[in-house]
């Protein structure tokens, strides 16, 4: 039975994560925004929290809450910005939770523990140049060289490109095999022949970086293989889930934060002798807010109460990003109209809402892809290709 009350774990990570953000984030977003510049530091402070392994166990350097107090600190995060729940996508979501899942014990040990503990920081290089959705198609190479894998080809729109220390990379050694011949590896910033380059002039996301990374004849060692040749899509598939969850989370903070700003204004913006709050349309769009957060919100949670189980998630997570990320859309347009030409400058940050919102529904699946998914299942489609991999549920207890 799904129990939809709050542990008082699970509330101290909601206070954590948001005093975290009132101190450290919310005094300085706007200057990071407009400067098109991330801190360091700030990731680092993360850490230091505990934030950056929270889904991790205790063994293993992380904190071991389970996955509703994981989305809780996503939904914090983008409510103050995007770019601080994208840190926790790529590290713990693409990265860490995939090495807690895939990786052998000795790889555990030697990054999954310094990157829960947030002495180290990494990130997921899967798209590429000319390679979107169509994960399966990638042109990065590996070919085996005694012990150690030459690794050559570029990726693109990489979070945390420029900052990660350790990049969770997927390469094919037979592009004849199709996805089947994709292979995952993690990668170290100073292995020889691995570089990295920012990306500039985003819509959205400023306070983050992204960038490039580029293999030239890169070299890894087989022991940083991760699972078995050919074994890379499945890996990646798997790592995708935990993506598009802390996607999901992230889409209702970010509409919560509309909503708040909204209501804010509402009641200070005077019209025709009365608070805007007081007229119906503006009511409309605030009502159509708090609906879109709730239902979004508890699309979560069905999620992550199946992660918790280890029950396979990717219908229900697919459906709580595609539904939360399109409302995190329209509520930022609407937080705009309520604050009508303010709401057009930076003065106030529903604008840097809707330029965040934007990249949500392109990442993780475009909102299209998840229409599609969503109709594969109802029809019985993908039910019959469907990957089957064990999920790492929550050690805890339930």
């Amino acid at each position: 039975m799904i129990d939809f009350s709050l542990t008082d774990a699970q509330r101290e990570v909601q206070r954590t994560a948001r005093a975290f953000a009132e101190r450290e984030i919310l005094p300085r977003i706007q200057q990071m925004d407009a400067k098109a510049e991330y801190d360091r530091s700030l990731y680092e402070k993360m850490g230091a929290e505990g934030l950056l392994g929270l889904p991790i166990p205790e063994r293993y350097g992380g904190a071991g809450m389970d996955y509703i107090a994981f989305a809780l600190l996503c939904e914090e995060m983008e409510r103050a910005d995007t770019a601080f729940r994208v840190i926790l996508s790529v590290h713990t979501g693409l990265n860490s939770l995939t090495l807690l899942q895939w990786a052998s014990e000795e790889q555990k040990q030697r990054y999954l523990v310094p990157q829960a503990r947030g002495e180290k920081l990494a990130t997921f290089a899967l798209t590429e140049p000319g390679v979107g959705s169509d994960a399966g198609n990638l042109s990065t190479t590996a070919r085996r060289d005694g012990d150690r894998y030459i690794l050559n080809g570029s990726k693109i729109w990489i979070s945390l490109a420029d900052a990660a220390d350790h990049f969770l990379t997927f390469a094919t050694l037979d592009r004849s095999k199709g996805h089947r011949g994709i292979t995952a590896f993690i990668v170290e910033r100073d292995f020889p022949g691995l570089s990295t380059d920012s990306l500039h002039g985003k819509l959205g996301v400023r306070a983050g970086n992204t960038g490039i990374v580029y293999f030239s004849d890169c070299q890894v060692p087989a022991a940083n293989r991760v699972g078995e040749e050919g074994e890379g899509f499945t890996i990646a598939m798997s790592a995708i889930d935990q993506g598009r969850y802390t996607v999901a989370a992230g889409s209702v903070g970010l509409a919560q934060a509309c909503l708040d700003a909204s209501l804010k204004y509402a009641h200070e913006r005077k019209a025709f002798g009365s608070e805007i709050g007081e007229h119906q349309l503006v009511k409309q769009m605030l009502a159509r807010m708090d609906q879109g957060i709730e239902a979004g919100r508890l699309l979560v949670w069905k999620a992550g109460w199946k992660k918790n189980r280890g029950e396979r998630n990717t219908r229900e997570t697919s459906m709580a990003k595609w539904f939360a990320t399109d409302h995190a859309v329209a509520s930022a347009m609407d937080a705009i109209q309520v604050h009508g030409a303010y709401g057009y400058s930076n003065e106030y940050p529903v604008e840097r809402y809707l330029r965040n919102s934007k990249g949500s529904v392109i990442y993780e699946g475009t909102s299209q892809i998840h229409t599609l998914m969503q109709a594969d299942y109802l029809l019985g489609y993908r039910r019959d290709k469907e990957l089957r991999m064990p999920q790492p549920a929550y050690e805890g207890e339930m």
